[in-house]
């Protein structure tokens, strides 16, 4: 296939813009952005599961602070009745001996269940620092998730700014091209990546390969309107110095 000359240094252009449209796609699933985005999920999950840990745990203490709440009223409920019973002076002397045996046993339950409710009372003040910690904790992390995800957006933004450029210019300078040289040019950018190389001394400019002295001989006595192509990757040479 013959080709004019010019005509086959442009496609030097072309295969720049498809360097360049492989590049954007291999940055586009390959974002650093999308890496930090899958570690502050993680992170979010790891302090949610400790939110919804907190949660859990201030919970169980409101519920021990009821129980314990009823029991003491109970407690409460059954010394008031006793001390009424025994003001009323018509208890007998055995009852009245039960009476007083009941209401030191009373007293003596009610002291403990007022220990442990404060006991408890007092976890649960750090079980509720530690539940706001945890709290603040999740919403520092969903809002570094935010900005990783704006971040993921303003990159993502670029990148389609830049492939729609390349688009442009490759298809103006697919206009330039023989439909024959096209065909041969894309057939060859399929199966190497690459679809055209300059002849750098002896060196192909699409697979880096040094040609042998027997090659170069060949390609040299070429007219130089004659598509060559390297012998090791297909790539269609445009020679050097043209």
């Amino acid at each position: 296939m013959d080709v004019d000359v010019k005509v086959q240094q442009k496609l030097l252009d072309l295969a720049d813009v498809d360097a360049e449209l492989l590049r954007i796609r291999h940055r586009r699933i390959n974002l650093p952005e999308d890496k930090e985005i899958e570690r502050l999920k993680k992170e979010r999950q790891a302090r949610k599961d400790d939110a919804v840990a907190a949660e859990i745990a201030l919970d169980d203490l409101d519920r021990d602070i009821k129980r314990l709440e009823r029991e003491v009223d109970q407690v409460g409920q059954r010394e008031k009745r006793d001390n009424a019973l025994m003001q009323s002076g018509t208890v007998a002397a055995k009852q009245l001996s039960e009476l007083q045996h009941e209401l030191g046993t009373l007293g003596r339950r009610r002291s403990l269940l007022e220990d442990e409710l404060l006991d408890i009372m007092e976890q649960r003040e750090a079980a509720e620092e530690n539940y706001k910690h945890a709290g603040a904790r999740l919403s520092h992390a969903e809002e570094e998730l935010d900005a990783a995800g704006s971040k993921r957006g303003d990159a993502t933004a670029d990148l389609d700014v830049a492939e729609k450029r390349c688009d442009t210019d490759r298809e103006k300078l697919t206009q330039l091209f023989p439909e024959e040289l096209l065909s041969l040019y894309e057939n060859e950018r399929r199966s190497h990546s690459v679809g055209a190389g300059r002849l750098q001394g002896s060196r192909c400019g699409a697979c880096r390969i040094e040609l042998d002295r027997g090659e170069l001989e060949r390609i040299k006595a070429t007219p130089p309107e004659r598509v060559v192509q390297c012998p090791e990757c297909g790539a269609i040479l445009v020679r050097a110095g043209r």
